[in-house]
Protein backbone atom coordinates (compact mmCIF):
# COMPACT_ATOMS: atom_id res chain seq x y z
CA UNK A 1 0.00 0.00 0.00
CA UNK A 2 3.15 2.21 0.59
CA UNK A 3 4.02 1.93 -3.06
CA UNK A 4 0.47 2.80 -4.27
CA UNK A 5 0.41 5.86 -1.94
CA UNK A 6 3.65 7.04 -3.39
CA UNK A 7 2.91 7.30 -6.42
CA UNK A 8 -1.10 8.55 -5.59
CA UNK A 9 1.32 11.17 -4.92
CA UNK A 10 3.78 10.88 -8.00
CA UNK A 11 0.54 11.39 -10.02
CA UNK A 12 -1.08 14.47 -7.87
CA UNK A 13 2.08 16.40 -8.74
CA UNK A 14 2.64 14.74 -12.52
CA UNK A 15 -0.97 16.06 -13.06
CA UNK A 16 -0.08 19.53 -12.95
CA UNK A 17 -1.38 21.40 -15.97
CA UNK A 18 2.76 22.73 -15.96
CA UNK A 19 3.89 19.23 -16.59
CA UNK A 20 1.58 17.79 -18.45
CA UNK A 21 2.77 20.29 -20.85
CA UNK A 22 6.24 19.23 -20.50
CA UNK A 23 5.11 15.78 -20.92
CA UNK A 24 3.04 16.38 -24.45
CA UNK A 25 6.07 18.38 -25.80
CA UNK A 26 8.39 15.37 -24.84
CA UNK A 27 5.92 13.14 -26.65
CA UNK A 28 6.10 15.76 -29.45
CA UNK A 29 9.11 16.08 -29.78
CA UNK A 30 10.78 12.76 -29.03
CA UNK A 31 8.27 11.14 -32.11
CA UNK A 32 9.84 14.22 -34.34
CA UNK A 33 13.37 13.34 -33.86
CA UNK A 34 13.03 9.65 -33.33
CA UNK A 35 10.74 9.06 -36.34
CA UNK A 36 13.37 10.57 -38.77
CA UNK A 37 15.53 7.41 -40.24
CA UNK A 38 18.41 6.40 -38.42
CA UNK A 39 17.48 8.08 -35.53
CA UNK A 40 16.89 5.90 -32.31
CA UNK A 41 15.59 7.04 -28.91
CA UNK A 42 19.31 7.07 -27.86
CA UNK A 43 19.87 9.54 -29.92
CA UNK A 44 16.79 11.52 -29.98
CA UNK A 45 17.42 12.31 -25.71
CA UNK A 46 21.10 13.28 -26.59
CA UNK A 47 19.95 15.45 -29.06
CA UNK A 48 17.34 17.03 -27.19
CA UNK A 49 19.10 16.94 -23.62
CA UNK A 50 20.22 20.25 -24.14
CA UNK A 51 16.48 22.17 -24.22
CA UNK A 52 15.97 21.07 -20.76
CA UNK A 53 18.60 22.45 -19.05
CA UNK A 54 16.55 25.84 -18.34
CA UNK A 55 13.92 23.69 -16.37
CA UNK A 56 14.03 22.47 -12.99
CA UNK A 57 14.87 19.11 -12.45
CA UNK A 58 11.49 17.25 -12.02
CA UNK A 59 10.32 19.37 -15.01
CA UNK A 60 12.99 18.34 -17.05
CA UNK A 61 12.57 14.51 -16.15
CA UNK A 62 9.10 14.93 -17.15
CA UNK A 63 9.77 16.10 -20.42
CA UNK A 64 12.40 13.35 -20.92
CA UNK A 65 10.03 11.18 -19.76
CA UNK A 66 7.61 12.08 -22.97
CA UNK A 67 11.25 12.27 -25.13
CA UNK A 68 12.07 8.33 -24.35
CA UNK A 69 8.59 7.33 -24.99
CA UNK A 70 8.01 9.36 -28.58
CA UNK A 71 11.95 8.20 -29.40
CA UNK A 72 10.90 4.46 -29.20
CA UNK A 73 7.48 5.29 -30.68
CA UNK A 74 9.39 6.89 -33.59
CA UNK A 75 11.74 4.01 -33.92
CA UNK A 76 8.89 1.47 -34.66
CA UNK A 77 7.64 3.81 -37.52
CA UNK A 78 10.43 3.96 -39.35
CA UNK A 79 11.16 0.18 -38.90
CA UNK A 80 7.85 -0.82 -40.50
CA UNK A 81 7.56 1.89 -43.22
CA UNK A 82 11.32 1.99 -44.06
CA UNK A 83 12.46 -1.43 -43.17
CA UNK A 84 15.03 0.88 -41.63
CA UNK A 85 15.94 0.28 -37.55
CA UNK A 86 16.86 3.53 -35.53
CA UNK A 87 18.22 0.86 -33.02
CA UNK A 88 18.92 -2.89 -33.08
CA UNK A 89 16.12 -3.30 -31.08
CA UNK A 90 13.73 -2.40 -33.87
CA UNK A 91 15.16 -5.35 -36.07
CA UNK A 92 12.98 -7.96 -35.10
CA UNK A 93 9.70 -5.10 -35.55
CA UNK A 94 11.05 -4.42 -39.33
CA UNK A 95 10.81 -7.93 -40.43
CA UNK A 96 7.23 -8.50 -39.94
CA UNK A 97 6.05 -4.83 -39.89
CA UNK A 98 8.03 -3.81 -43.24
CA UNK A 99 6.46 -6.88 -44.76
CA UNK A 100 2.68 -6.12 -43.52
CA UNK A 101 3.24 -2.50 -44.96
CA UNK A 102 3.92 -3.67 -48.47
CA UNK A 103 0.88 -5.76 -48.07
CA UNK A 104 -1.05 -3.09 -47.17
CA UNK A 105 -1.53 -3.60 -44.02
CA UNK A 106 0.82 -0.38 -42.73
CA UNK A 107 -2.02 0.79 -40.66
CA UNK A 108 -2.21 -2.22 -38.51
CA UNK A 109 1.19 -2.96 -38.17
CA UNK A 110 2.04 0.75 -36.60
CA UNK A 111 -1.42 0.06 -34.25
CA UNK A 112 -0.42 -2.87 -32.88
CA UNK A 113 3.26 -1.92 -32.00
CA UNK A 114 1.41 1.54 -30.97
CA UNK A 115 -0.79 -0.42 -28.25
CA UNK A 116 1.84 -3.07 -27.25
CA UNK A 117 3.95 -0.03 -26.58
CA UNK A 118 1.27 1.30 -24.41
CA UNK A 119 0.45 -1.54 -22.60
CA UNK A 120 4.06 -3.09 -21.91
CA UNK A 121 5.50 0.34 -21.04
CA UNK A 122 2.34 0.78 -18.55
CA UNK A 123 3.12 -2.81 -17.06
CA UNK A 124 6.82 -1.93 -17.17
CA UNK A 125 6.28 0.95 -15.31
CA UNK A 126 4.22 -0.79 -12.63
CA UNK A 127 7.17 -3.66 -11.96
CA UNK A 128 9.43 -0.73 -11.37
CA UNK A 129 7.57 1.41 -8.68
CA UNK A 130 7.03 -1.81 -6.79
CA UNK A 131 10.23 -3.83 -7.29
CA UNK A 132 12.64 -0.64 -7.10
CA UNK A 133 11.87 0.47 -3.77
CA UNK A 134 12.92 -3.10 -2.37
CA UNK A 135 16.03 -3.48 -4.24
CA UNK A 136 17.41 -0.29 -3.42
CA UNK A 137 16.73 -1.02 0.72
CA UNK A 138 19.24 -4.02 -0.22
CA UNK A 139 21.39 -1.99 -2.19
CA UNK A 140 22.16 0.39 0.45
CA UNK A 141 23.97 -2.48 2.22
CA UNK A 142 26.49 -3.15 -0.48
CA UNK A 143 29.54 -1.95 0.64
CA UNK A 144 32.27 -0.35 -2.25
CA UNK A 145 34.02 -3.78 -3.30
CA UNK A 146 30.94 -5.21 -3.93
CA UNK A 147 29.34 -2.27 -6.17
CA UNK A 148 32.87 -2.16 -7.57
CA UNK A 149 32.22 -5.67 -9.00
CA UNK A 150 28.55 -5.46 -9.71
CA UNK A 151 30.11 -2.29 -12.12
CA UNK A 152 32.35 -4.21 -13.48
CA UNK A 153 29.79 -7.46 -14.51
CA UNK A 154 27.48 -4.84 -15.94
CA UNK A 155 30.09 -3.68 -18.29
CA UNK A 156 31.69 -6.80 -19.19
CA UNK A 157 28.06 -8.20 -20.19
CA UNK A 158 27.02 -5.52 -22.09
CA UNK A 159 30.35 -4.98 -23.99
CA UNK A 160 30.56 -9.00 -24.59
CA UNK A 161 26.83 -9.35 -25.90
CA UNK A 162 26.93 -6.79 -28.45
CA UNK A 163 27.82 -7.23 -31.75
CA UNK A 164 29.70 -9.62 -33.45
CA UNK A 165 32.91 -8.98 -32.12
CA UNK A 166 33.87 -9.28 -28.29
CA UNK A 167 36.96 -8.04 -29.32
CA UNK A 168 35.73 -4.74 -30.87
CA UNK A 169 33.24 -4.23 -27.95
CA UNK A 170 36.24 -4.26 -25.53
CA UNK A 171 37.53 -1.68 -27.60
CA UNK A 172 34.51 0.21 -27.15
CA UNK A 173 34.60 -0.11 -23.59
CA UNK A 174 38.36 1.16 -23.68
CA UNK A 175 37.61 4.02 -25.39
CA UNK A 176 34.77 5.43 -23.16
CA UNK A 177 36.99 4.52 -20.17
CA UNK A 178 39.94 6.67 -21.38
CA UNK A 179 37.98 9.68 -22.35
CA UNK A 180 36.03 8.68 -18.63
CA UNK A 181 40.21 9.40 -17.44
CA UNK A 182 40.18 13.09 -19.16
CA UNK A 183 40.55 15.81 -15.85
CA UNK A 184 41.73 16.29 -12.84
CA UNK A 185 42.11 13.57 -10.36
CA UNK A 186 40.01 13.58 -7.84
CA UNK A 187 43.06 12.38 -4.91
CA UNK A 188 45.90 13.75 -6.25
CA UNK A 189 44.77 16.77 -8.55
CA UNK A 190 47.33 15.98 -11.22
CA UNK A 191 46.06 16.72 -14.88
CA UNK A 192 44.89 13.43 -16.57
CA UNK A 193 45.00 13.09 -20.55
CA UNK A 194 44.67 16.94 -20.63
CA UNK A 195 47.21 17.82 -22.95
CA UNK A 196 47.84 21.42 -21.63
CA UNK A 197 44.67 22.64 -22.15
CA UNK A 198 42.96 24.17 -19.16
CA UNK A 199 39.66 23.71 -20.99
CA UNK A 200 39.59 19.51 -20.22
CA UNK A 201 40.74 20.31 -16.36
CA UNK A 202 37.10 19.88 -15.52
CA UNK A 203 36.61 16.10 -17.84
CA UNK A 204 34.26 16.10 -20.59
CA UNK A 205 30.58 16.85 -20.65
CA UNK A 206 28.86 13.66 -21.18
CA UNK A 207 26.52 15.73 -23.23
CA UNK A 208 28.95 16.49 -25.93
CA UNK A 209 30.25 12.90 -26.19
CA UNK A 210 26.71 11.40 -26.68
CA UNK A 211 25.48 14.57 -28.80
CA UNK A 212 29.05 13.61 -31.12
CA UNK A 213 29.13 10.10 -31.45
CA UNK A 214 24.79 9.48 -31.78
CA UNK A 215 24.11 12.93 -34.02
CA UNK A 216 26.95 14.02 -35.52
CA UNK A 217 28.96 10.73 -35.83
CA UNK A 218 25.60 9.17 -37.46
CA UNK A 219 25.20 12.37 -39.81
CA UNK A 220 28.51 11.77 -41.26
CA UNK A 221 27.93 7.96 -41.49
CA UNK A 222 24.97 8.97 -43.85
CA UNK A 223 26.62 11.76 -45.74
CA UNK A 224 29.47 9.71 -46.42
CA UNK A 225 26.88 6.46 -48.14
CA UNK A 226 24.36 9.10 -48.97
CA UNK A 227 22.49 8.27 -52.29
CA UNK A 228 20.62 10.83 -54.00
CA UNK A 229 17.08 9.64 -54.51
CA UNK A 230 13.91 9.94 -53.29
CA UNK A 231 12.80 7.27 -50.01
CA UNK A 232 9.89 5.12 -50.96
CA UNK A 233 7.76 5.72 -48.21
CA UNK A 234 4.70 3.26 -47.88
CA UNK A 235 1.84 5.37 -47.37
CA UNK A 236 -0.15 5.17 -44.21
CA UNK A 237 -4.21 5.31 -43.41
CA UNK A 238 -5.54 5.75 -39.84
CA UNK A 239 -4.30 3.26 -37.57
CA UNK A 240 -6.43 0.70 -36.50
CA UNK A 241 -7.03 -2.83 -35.64
CA UNK A 242 -9.87 -5.24 -36.58
CA UNK A 243 -11.46 -7.82 -34.04
CA UNK A 244 -8.69 -10.87 -35.64
CA UNK A 245 -6.01 -8.72 -35.49
CA UNK A 246 -7.00 -7.78 -31.51
CA UNK A 247 -7.41 -11.95 -31.09
CA UNK A 248 -3.94 -12.40 -32.64
CA UNK A 249 -2.30 -9.60 -30.93
CA UNK A 250 -3.10 -9.93 -26.80
CA UNK A 251 -1.20 -13.15 -26.21
CA UNK A 252 2.36 -11.60 -28.11
CA UNK A 253 1.69 -8.08 -26.45
CA UNK A 254 1.50 -10.10 -22.60
CA UNK A 255 4.27 -12.51 -23.96
CA UNK A 256 6.58 -9.59 -24.84
CA UNK A 257 6.32 -7.63 -21.94
CA UNK A 258 6.96 -10.78 -19.70
CA UNK A 259 10.10 -11.82 -21.39
CA UNK A 260 11.63 -8.19 -21.91
CA UNK A 261 11.34 -6.40 -18.58
CA UNK A 262 13.50 -9.19 -17.04
CA UNK A 263 16.34 -8.16 -19.50
CA UNK A 264 15.47 -4.65 -19.07
CA UNK A 265 15.60 -5.16 -15.04
CA UNK A 266 19.33 -7.09 -15.15
CA UNK A 267 22.45 -4.86 -14.78
CA UNK A 268 23.09 -6.90 -18.42
CA UNK A 269 19.82 -5.33 -20.15
CA UNK A 270 19.76 -4.17 -23.69
CA UNK A 271 16.58 -4.88 -25.68
CA UNK A 272 17.94 -7.14 -28.47
CA UNK A 273 17.98 -10.56 -26.66
CA UNK A 274 14.13 -10.23 -25.57
CA UNK A 275 12.61 -9.34 -28.83
CA UNK A 276 14.49 -12.17 -30.89
CA UNK A 277 13.65 -14.27 -28.45
CA UNK A 278 9.82 -12.80 -28.58
CA UNK A 279 10.03 -13.29 -32.24
CA UNK A 280 11.38 -16.77 -32.03
CA UNK A 281 8.57 -17.36 -29.62
CA UNK A 282 5.75 -16.29 -31.84
CA UNK A 283 6.93 -17.54 -34.63
CA UNK A 284 6.89 -21.03 -33.29
CA UNK A 285 3.52 -20.90 -31.45
CA UNK A 286 1.96 -20.11 -34.89
CA UNK A 287 3.53 -22.78 -36.47
CA UNK A 288 0.94 -24.85 -34.22
CA UNK A 289 -2.35 -22.48 -35.35
CA UNK A 290 -4.26 -22.39 -38.26
CA UNK A 291 -4.62 -19.25 -40.36
CA UNK A 292 -3.49 -15.93 -40.83
CA UNK A 293 -0.17 -14.66 -42.47
CA UNK A 294 2.23 -16.89 -42.29
CA UNK A 295 5.80 -15.52 -40.87
CA UNK A 296 8.08 -14.39 -43.06
CA UNK A 297 5.09 -12.28 -44.94
CA UNK A 298 3.85 -10.09 -42.63
CA UNK A 299 2.47 -11.99 -39.74
CA UNK A 300 1.10 -9.57 -36.49
CA UNK A 301 1.97 -11.69 -34.07
CA UNK A 302 5.73 -10.61 -35.36
CA UNK A 303 5.09 -7.15 -34.48
CA UNK A 304 3.47 -6.99 -31.52
CA UNK A 305 5.34 -9.27 -29.64
CA UNK A 306 9.02 -7.89 -30.18
CA UNK A 307 7.14 -4.57 -30.07
CA UNK A 308 6.21 -5.02 -26.41
CA UNK A 309 9.43 -6.83 -25.08
CA UNK A 310 11.46 -3.50 -26.65
CA UNK A 311 9.52 -1.72 -24.57
CA UNK A 312 8.89 -4.02 -21.40
CA UNK A 313 12.59 -3.87 -21.89
CA UNK A 314 13.00 0.01 -21.53
CA UNK A 315 10.93 0.58 -19.16
CA UNK A 316 12.99 -2.53 -16.94
CA UNK A 317 16.13 -0.43 -17.63
CA UNK A 318 15.14 2.20 -14.97
CA UNK A 319 15.45 -0.20 -12.29
CA UNK A 320 19.04 -0.34 -12.09
CA UNK A 321 18.99 3.31 -13.06
CA UNK A 322 17.23 4.33 -9.99
CA UNK A 323 17.83 1.74 -7.60
CA UNK A 324 21.99 0.77 -8.48
CA UNK A 325 22.61 4.18 -10.41
CA UNK A 326 23.69 1.92 -13.26
CA UNK A 327 22.30 2.64 -16.60
CA UNK A 328 22.51 -0.23 -18.89
CA UNK A 329 21.41 1.19 -22.07
CA UNK A 330 22.30 4.32 -24.49
CA UNK A 331 19.31 6.51 -22.87
CA UNK A 332 19.95 5.53 -19.90
CA UNK A 333 23.41 6.56 -19.53
CA UNK A 334 22.24 9.74 -21.19
CA UNK A 335 19.54 10.13 -18.61
CA UNK A 336 22.00 9.33 -15.56
CA UNK A 337 23.74 12.00 -16.94
CA UNK A 338 20.78 14.57 -16.97
CA UNK A 339 20.19 14.02 -13.39
CA UNK A 340 24.16 14.49 -12.36
CA UNK A 341 24.05 17.74 -14.42
CA UNK A 342 21.54 18.89 -11.72
CA UNK A 343 24.08 17.81 -8.99
CA UNK A 344 21.76 14.40 -7.69
CA UNK A 345 23.41 11.46 -7.06
CA UNK A 346 22.25 8.17 -8.67
CA UNK A 347 22.03 5.55 -6.68
CA UNK A 348 20.38 3.74 -3.70
CA UNK A 349 19.83 6.80 -1.52
CA UNK A 350 18.23 8.35 -4.29
CA UNK A 351 14.46 7.26 -3.20
CA UNK A 352 14.70 8.19 0.23
CA UNK A 353 16.53 11.57 -0.39
CA UNK A 354 14.84 12.74 -3.56
CA UNK A 355 11.14 11.03 -3.40
CA UNK A 356 9.23 13.37 -4.67
CA UNK A 357 11.43 13.14 -8.17
CA UNK A 358 11.70 9.68 -8.52
CA UNK A 359 7.59 9.12 -7.46
CA UNK A 360 7.02 12.32 -10.24
CA UNK A 361 9.25 10.29 -12.79
CA UNK A 362 7.34 7.15 -12.46
CA UNK A 363 3.78 8.96 -12.81
CA UNK A 364 5.29 10.57 -15.79
CA UNK A 365 6.45 7.78 -17.55
CA UNK A 366 2.56 6.35 -17.24
CA UNK A 367 1.04 9.60 -18.15
CA UNK A 368 3.91 10.19 -21.31
CA UNK A 369 3.15 6.72 -22.39
CA UNK A 370 -0.78 7.44 -22.06
CA UNK A 371 -0.03 10.67 -24.09
CA UNK A 372 1.65 8.90 -26.71
CA UNK A 373 -0.44 6.50 -27.43
CA UNK A 374 -3.80 9.77 -27.57
CA UNK A 375 -1.78 12.55 -29.73
CA UNK A 376 0.63 10.05 -31.87
CA UNK A 377 -1.85 7.37 -33.02
CA UNK A 378 -4.31 9.63 -34.78
CA UNK A 379 -1.14 11.50 -36.03
CA UNK A 380 0.71 8.14 -37.53
CA UNK A 381 0.00 9.57 -41.33
CA UNK A 382 1.74 13.38 -40.43
CA UNK A 383 4.78 11.39 -38.78
CA UNK A 384 4.94 9.78 -41.83
CA UNK A 385 5.48 12.72 -43.84
CA UNK A 386 8.64 13.60 -42.59
CA UNK A 387 10.16 10.80 -43.57
CA UNK A 388 9.81 12.52 -47.22
CA UNK A 389 12.46 15.29 -45.98
CA UNK A 390 15.57 15.06 -47.91
CA UNK A 391 18.55 13.33 -46.07
CA UNK A 392 20.83 16.40 -47.10
CA UNK A 393 18.24 18.91 -45.51
CA UNK A 394 17.53 16.50 -42.75
CA UNK A 395 21.01 15.97 -41.51
CA UNK A 396 22.25 19.39 -41.84
CA UNK A 397 19.60 20.32 -39.78
CA UNK A 398 20.55 17.30 -37.13
CA UNK A 399 24.38 19.00 -37.24
CA UNK A 400 22.85 22.19 -36.63
CA UNK A 401 20.82 21.98 -33.57
CA UNK A 402 23.89 19.68 -32.28
CA UNK A 403 26.05 21.96 -32.63
CA UNK A 404 23.67 24.80 -30.76
CA UNK A 405 23.23 21.96 -28.12
CA UNK A 406 26.90 21.05 -27.51
CA UNK A 407 27.62 25.40 -27.21
CA UNK A 408 24.53 25.61 -25.27
CA UNK A 409 26.25 23.45 -22.34
CA UNK A 410 29.05 26.10 -21.12
CA UNK A 411 28.60 28.72 -24.00
CA UNK A 412 32.23 27.88 -24.45
CA UNK A 413 33.23 27.40 -28.43
CA UNK A 414 36.02 24.61 -27.28
CA UNK A 415 33.05 22.54 -26.92
CA UNK A 416 32.09 22.30 -30.57
CA UNK A 417 35.90 21.56 -31.31
CA UNK A 418 34.89 18.70 -28.67
CA UNK A 419 32.18 18.14 -30.48
CA UNK A 420 33.53 17.71 -34.29
CA UNK A 421 36.09 15.20 -32.77
CA UNK A 422 34.24 13.36 -31.12
CA UNK A 423 31.54 13.62 -34.36
CA UNK A 424 34.68 11.59 -35.68
CA UNK A 425 35.33 9.37 -33.06
CA UNK A 426 31.45 8.14 -34.10
CA UNK A 427 32.23 7.90 -37.37
CA UNK A 428 35.37 5.86 -37.07
CA UNK A 429 33.72 3.57 -34.67
CA UNK A 430 30.50 2.91 -37.01
CA UNK A 431 33.48 2.44 -40.40
CA UNK A 432 34.56 0.05 -38.04
CA UNK A 433 31.57 -2.05 -36.74
CA UNK A 434 32.60 -1.00 -33.10
CA UNK A 435 29.73 -1.12 -30.54
CA UNK A 436 28.21 2.13 -29.26
CA UNK A 437 26.79 1.13 -26.01
CA UNK A 438 30.43 0.03 -24.41
CA UNK A 439 31.92 3.49 -25.29
CA UNK A 440 29.16 6.03 -23.76
CA UNK A 441 28.69 3.34 -20.40
CA UNK A 442 32.53 3.85 -20.37
CA UNK A 443 32.47 7.22 -20.11
CA UNK A 444 29.62 7.54 -17.11
CA UNK A 445 30.52 4.25 -14.85
CA UNK A 446 34.66 5.01 -15.65
CA UNK A 447 34.90 7.73 -13.09
CA UNK A 448 32.19 5.75 -11.13
CA UNK A 449 33.94 2.39 -10.72
CA UNK A 450 37.35 4.63 -9.90
CA UNK A 451 35.73 5.99 -7.20
CA UNK A 452 34.44 2.67 -5.83
CA UNK A 453 37.88 1.28 -5.94
CA UNK A 454 39.41 3.47 -4.02
CA UNK A 455 36.87 3.70 -1.30
CA UNK A 456 37.68 -0.36 -1.56
CA UNK A 457 41.27 -0.26 -1.03
CA UNK A 458 41.15 2.81 1.17
CA UNK A 459 39.03 0.33 3.74
CA UNK A 460 41.83 -2.24 3.07
CA UNK A 461 45.01 0.18 3.48
CA UNK A 462 45.69 -0.47 -0.79
CA UNK A 463 45.85 -4.41 -0.55
CA UNK A 464 44.12 -5.93 -3.43
CA UNK A 465 42.25 -8.43 -0.86
CA UNK A 466 40.62 -5.27 -0.05
CA UNK A 467 38.66 -6.03 -3.42
CA UNK A 468 37.39 -9.55 -2.03
CA UNK A 469 36.37 -9.08 1.50
CA UNK A 470 32.91 -8.97 0.58
CA UNK A 471 30.52 -12.42 -0.08
CA UNK A 472 28.80 -10.85 -3.23
CA UNK A 473 31.87 -9.30 -4.87
CA UNK A 474 33.34 -12.61 -5.04
CA UNK A 475 29.98 -14.48 -6.10
CA UNK A 476 29.78 -11.39 -8.86
CA UNK A 477 33.69 -12.13 -9.67
CA UNK A 478 32.64 -15.61 -10.23
CA UNK A 479 29.95 -14.78 -12.60
CA UNK A 480 32.09 -12.31 -14.35
CA UNK A 481 34.75 -15.35 -15.09
CA UNK A 482 31.72 -17.65 -16.32
CA UNK A 483 30.79 -14.91 -18.90
CA UNK A 484 34.20 -14.74 -20.25
CA UNK A 485 35.40 -18.34 -20.13
CA UNK A 486 31.33 -19.83 -20.79
CA UNK A 487 30.93 -19.12 -24.23
CA UNK A 488 35.11 -20.12 -25.30
CA UNK A 489 34.54 -23.28 -23.73
CA UNK A 490 31.40 -24.18 -25.16
CA UNK A 491 32.65 -22.97 -28.78
CA UNK A 492 35.60 -25.67 -28.38
CA UNK A 493 32.98 -28.27 -27.08
CA UNK A 494 30.97 -27.61 -29.82
CA UNK A 495 34.12 -27.21 -32.53
CA UNK A 496 34.65 -31.25 -32.42
CA UNK A 497 31.01 -32.27 -32.38
CA UNK A 498 30.19 -29.98 -35.54
CA UNK A 499 33.46 -31.85 -37.07
CA UNK A 500 32.47 -35.21 -36.22
CA UNK A 501 28.93 -34.43 -37.83
CA UNK A 502 30.35 -33.25 -40.98
CA UNK A 503 32.40 -36.41 -41.17
CA UNK A 504 29.50 -38.18 -40.92
CA UNK A 505 27.57 -36.79 -44.13
CA UNK A 506 30.61 -36.98 -45.88
CA UNK A 507 31.14 -40.35 -45.53
CA UNK A 508 27.41 -41.07 -45.94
Amino acid sequence: METLDLLAGGFAEAFSPQLLLYAAIGVLLGTFVGVLPGIGPAMAVALLLPITYGLDVTESMVMFAGIYYGGMYGGSTTSILLNTPGESASVMTAIEGNKMAKRGRAAQALATAAIGSFIAGTIGTLLVAFFTPALATQAVKIGAPSFFAIMLLSLVLVTSVLGESKIRGFIGLFMGLTIGLIGLDLSTAQARLTFGLLELADGVSIVVVAVGVFAVGEALWVAAHLRRKPVDVIPVGRPFLGRDDWRRSWGPWLRGTGLGFPFGAVPAGGAETPTFLSYITERKLAARKPGGEPFGEGAIEGVAGPEAANNASAAGMFVPLLALGLPVTATASILLAALQSYGIIVGPTLMDEQPDLVWTLLASLLIGNTLLLVINLPLAPVWAKLLRIPRPQLYAGILFFASLGAYSVNSDPFDLALLLFFGGVGFAIRRFGIPVLPLILGVILGPLMELKLREALDLSNGDISGLFSEALAIAVYVLIVLALVGPVVLGRLRKPADEQDAKEEVSA
